[in-house]
């Protein structure tokens, strides 16, 4: 990992072998991963792109879904990882997330004939801006441009002004990083407010409610600044299903119960781990130009050790079977 100032300076690099020997990083396109766990299922299991309109439960016990395109299904187990905006997640009385103050453009930069950069994290870190870059395979390369703002901002889904936008907010930066932007095709680049939900214990509802279970970003949105949202949602995976199959292969324990031991399980876990996102976000946003320059001078070159930072990612999920 490379972390510099705007001007390009190397602040700090790290290898994270010498850091932990139990760390590594390794950067995923998400469209990758999901269809590598999607070849898994039998070839008629997901059905994509069927969003949910009406969910409620039925005399029976049963839950009924029905989708904007009419169909309706009947189950007795329903598993809500519809993302942030989690309609099955709002049906279970959660709050919307909240706006933590900033917002993050993000896309993929493409190189048909293959992309130059080493494997390396690289992180650039400005006053109230930072961006980020990693190659994610020999021809894409993951970047980031976060920045504050006072409010969300108006929707914006035309690429070209979103490449422009990000781009004016690093115009002098590291030309590595306008040269990743600049190649970013089209369809892949978005901008998003940064958003939370604390799961305050004894305030937030529990994680299910008879055989609906939220996992992922639909029961514990958090910021992306450690790097564990999607990894959470894996680990929340690994975790109910284990629970489901020692309910069905035990006959002792419910349905309901092995939901209830999942969200017990998780929990712990989960909240710290949004709060301390929440948290690192606010540092590295700093705006203080006194404040930025004793990071950049002293806090990163001198006191940041990644063991301690990346202590979080130690999750042990034991092997799949």
């Amino acid at each position: 990992m490379v972390v510099k100032s705007v001007d390009g300076r190397e602040l700090r690099s790290f290898r994270f072998k010498d850091e932990d020997e139990g760390q590594e990083v390794r950067a995923v396109e998400r469209r990758i991963l999901l269809e590598t766990l999607a070849s898994e299922l039998p070839p008629d299991a997901v059905q994509f792109s069927s969003k949910l309109a009406k969910i409620e439960r039925s005399e029976t016990g049963k839950t009924l879904l029905e989708l904007v395109d009419g169909t309706q299904l009947s189950a007795k187990i329903v598993i809500g990882c519809d993302g942030i905006r989690s309609p099955v997640a709002k049906w279970m009385g959660f709050s919307e997330p909240k706006y933590v103050g900033h917002c993050a453009f993000r896309g993929l930069g493409f190189y048909p004939n293959g992309q130059p950069h080493q494997p390396k994290v690289n992180y650039i870190y400005g006053r109230g801006l930072r961006a980020g870059y990693v190659p994610v395979s020999p021809t894409k390369v993951y970047w980031f441009v976060c920045f504050n703002s006072p409010s969300p901002g108006p929707k914006i889904s035309d690429p070209f002004v979103l490449k422009k936008q990000a781009v004016e907010l690093v115009r002098n930066w590291p030309s590595e990083l306008l040269s990743i932007i600049e190649l970013t095709p089209d369809d892949t680049i978005i901008r998003t407010p940064l958003v939370d939900r604390w799961l305050w214990p004894a305030v937030s509802p529990p994680a299910s409610a008879g055989g609906v279970v939220l996992v992922g970003d639909a029961w514990h949105p958090m910021t992306p600044n450690l790097g564990q949202g999607a990894c959470c949602a894996l680990e929340d995976s690994v975790v109910l299903a284990r629970k489901l199959v020692g309910a069905m292969k035990s006959g002792t324990t419910s349905v309901e119960d092995a939901l209830r031991s999942y969200g017990s399980e998780r929990w712990p876990r989960i909240f710290p781990l949004t709060i301390r996102a929440n948290f690192v976000g606010s540092l590295l946003q700093w705006e203080n130009p006194i404040v930025c320059s004793v990071r950049n001078n002293f806090i990163i070159p001198k006191l940041v050790r990644l063991g301690p930072i990346l202590e979080h990612t130690n999750f042990d999920c034991e092997p799949l079977q």
